[in-house]
């Protein structure tokens, strides 16, 4: 009975809790912002490259304080806050600046299933920005630095009979730390934007066996119509057998089973090949088995594309998709977004820049500076868009770098930023190997915090030789990597050339139009160039597009336009920051992409 009672409180006081909750400050905001339920926030499965049947979203109010730096935790707490909603957001309830000196405390209570007693517990963050520190039931089980990438524990040995509490302090220095943060600056201004503080991405809870998968990486061969998938199993001992069944749609084209530490390579006969035109995947099963029983299940997918480059028959190095050539071409995609900064408000928005990327007939984005939650690489994989992964900037205050001209000096890190970036670099590729969609690593941009450019761009290229490494994107450049890559504003111009490489314009454009009313800021708004209506905006975005054909056919590769949606103070968005407007002619944007798409067809 007093069970019983407790949780009647329980759920009224929670339901009392998401009454009082809304969005904090007076900024625009997106559709989307609208419809969410605080009880039900960003509740589809966070994972589905590795999916199980099996899981619990913690997302949702919690507790929090902001407190100085280093403090043990506070008596009483600051209010209620929306994970995972980074605190400076507005969609958070909060919307507080926290910065080096201070640290965010975290506290939730929950319940473990019955269900799933005897199970391992696996406790999941898809990302905290920048080191945490969690505990359990008053025990601390962990901590994790880096504010990109996933990270999980086995809570099972300190669950208790009753309710758990989990309890989470965050420190992120922002742009006064040494570690990557991308456009995060604490006095945002101009191209550099709100920094994002503590939890931003689904927590969530996952039971699994003793003996479980725990990662899975696969690799296409579409020159011998194989796929090689290893896997990394927790708990495995010697005889026990990974079994992976092949779909392609509900017909299962192949079955194989092999010892756990052994590479799985599997024939795919007529293999479908991926492309933006026709973005196939093949659906998987992948069983764990010990003794004759199964004690974990997963479904994946890959696809059979390939990425390369190659001479064309003037000499030209191409890239190639599936060994022909191929003219990427698509927006610089920042992922920021009015009420949420980094967390896209619901799956539908962060599925909607993707899809409108499409309507703009782009088949390419590159992700600017930025790292995603897993599932919008899933939706580039099954939607159809090819992407450029940067590495997020850091290790030094950002300045602005002159766009065209570098003097060919590169960053003097410290040790500890040193450290920081290549252990946050290699966790996001070893994070991202598996989606298909991803064709080009970036580990620089502009010279932001630009380093040991050879070195890293080897290291990169080594560690996954599947991809081409563009070693600095608009950087001091070095002989090193796939790509030269140049930026140049406002319009297109090739005014360097490299005939061993690929040849790519990695930024141009930048065209604004600010609209009244879907403004974040009332005045100071920037572009390269600025225009006064949609016509204005979409002839000059034309005019562009038409000399960059002639520049294809010159030598460039690639192009990325600047940018998707207007961020902050830029305006050079296809749309409005909260999405709300297409600001360009998205038909005839579409006519004029793929002819140059189509420049290396004719």
């Amino acid at each position: 009975m007093k069970k019983q009672k407790f949780f009647i409180l329980f759920v009224m006081f929670t339901t009392l809790l998401s009454a009082q909750w809304k969005p904090a400050g007076d900024k625009i905001k997106t559709k989307w912002a609208e419809t969410i339920d605080p009880d039900n926030v960003l509740n589809e499965y966070p994972r589905p490259i590795m999916k199980r049947e099996d899981w619990k979203n913690l997302n949702g109010l919690w507790k929090y304080s902001i407190s100085e730096y280093g403090q043990a935790k506070p008596n009483n707490f600051d209010g209620d806050i929306l994970v995972p909603f980074a605190v400076e957001s507005s969609l958070s309830g909060v919307m507080k600046n926290v910065g080096a000196s201070k640290e965010i405390w975290y506290e939730t209570n929950f319940t473990v299933s019955k269900k799933w007693k005897g199970k391992q517990i696996l406790l999941h963050f898809g990302a905290v920005d920048w080191k945490a520190d969690i505990w359990l039931n008053g025990i601390k089980i962990g901590s994790h630095s880096g504010g990109y990438t996933p990270f999980s524990f086995n809570i099972t040995p300190f669950l208790s009979n009753t309710p758990q509490t989990l309890t989470v302090k965050v420190w992120d220095p922002s742009s006064d730390g040494q570690q990557p943060r991308g456009k995060q600056v604490k006095n945002p201004d101009g191209i550099w934007y709100t920094p994002v503080t503590g939890i931003w991405q689904t927590v969530w809870l996952e039971p699994v066996n003793a003996k479980s998968i725990n990662d899975i990486k696969t690799l296409a061969n579409i020159d011998n119509n194989t796929v090689t998938i290893k896997t990394d199993v927790k708990g495995a001992v010697y005889g026990d057998v990974i079994e992976i069944s092949v779909f392609d749609g509900k017909k299962v084209i192949s079955k194989v089973k092999s010892e756990v530490s052994q590479d799985i390579n599997i024939p795919i006969p007529n293999a479908k090949l991926w492309s933006p035109e026709s973005p196939f995947l093949y659906r998987t099963t992948l069983k764990l088995i010990s003794k004759g029983k199964v004690t974990d299940e997963v479904k994946s997918y890959f696809a059979m594309r390939k990425i390369a480059s190659k001479k064309d028959k003037n000499g030209i190095v191409r890239m190639q998709l599936n060994n022909k050539d191929y003219f990427q071409f698509g927006p610089l995609d920042q992922g920021w977004w009015p009420d949420g900064l980094y967390t896209a408000p619901t799956d539908e928005a962060l599925k909607y820049d993707i899809v409108k990327t499409k309507e703009l007939g782009f088949n390419m984005i590159r992700k600017h500076v930025k790292v995603e939650p897993a599932r919008w690489y899933t939706h580039c994989d099954e939607l159809g868009i090819l992407v450029w992964q940067d590495m997020p900037n850091g290790g030094v205050s950002p300045q602005w770098q002159n766009r065209k001209y570098f003097d060919g000096k590169e960053l003097k890190r410290t040790a500890e930023s040193e450290q920081i970036y290549r252990k946050e670099w290699k966790d996001i590729m070893d994070y991202l190997y598996s989606y298909p969609s991803i064709v080009v690593w970036v580990p620089f941009n502009e010279a932001w915090g630009q380093f040991k450019t050879e070195e890293i761009a080897d290291w990169t290229k080594t560690y996954d030789p599947s991809r081409l490494v563009n070693p600095a994107s608009g950087g001091n450049h070095y002989r090193t990597g796939d790509i030269l890559d140049l930026h140049n504003y406002p319009g297109p111009d090739l005014y360097l050339y490299d005939a061993e490489r690929v040849t790519v314009l990695g930024e141009y454009g930048g065209i604004g139009l600010p609209l009244e009313g879907h403004l974040w800021k009332t005045d100071n708004n920037w572009g390269y160039v600025k225009f006064k209506n949609s016509k204005e905006t979409t002839d000059e975005y034309i005019k562009y597009a038409k000399h960059l054909i002639k520049l294809i056919k010159l030598g460039f590769s690639a192009a990325v336009y600047t940018q998707t949606t207007d961020v902050e103070g830029e305006i050079n968005g296809f749309m409005t920051y909260d999405r709300k407007v297409d600001k360009l002619d998205i038909e005839s944007v579409n006519r004029v992409n793929k002819q140059v798409i189509e420049t290396l067809q004719k």
